[in-house]
């Protein structure tokens, strides 16, 4: 098992409204090296954070959509 330092806490996905898109990327690092974490999340660019930081192409990766639970609309059936 490796051991690292947490950069950006894990949030769980919390969407207000509509569909959103969750993509986690994995990367080998050549040698341990602290890597800043970005100061905004929205449209970031992972090939950026790879170039900035010599990672070249990734691992692995998992990806998944997510929306909002509960009251939020759609259709409902009433008799």
């Amino acid at each position: 098992m490796h051991a690292g330092t947490e950069v950006v806490a894990y949030e769980k996905p919390q969407p207000t409204a509509g569909i959103h898109r969750f993509v986690f990327v994995v990367f080998r690092q050549a040698a341990r090296e602290d890597i800043a974490a970005p100061g905004w999340r929205s449209n970031f660019i992972t090939r950026d954070l790879a170039e900035c930081y010599s990672l070249g192409a990734p691992v692995a990766a998992a990806y998944f959509n997510c929306q909002r639970e509960g009251s939020c609309g759609g259709r409902r059936w009433y008799r």
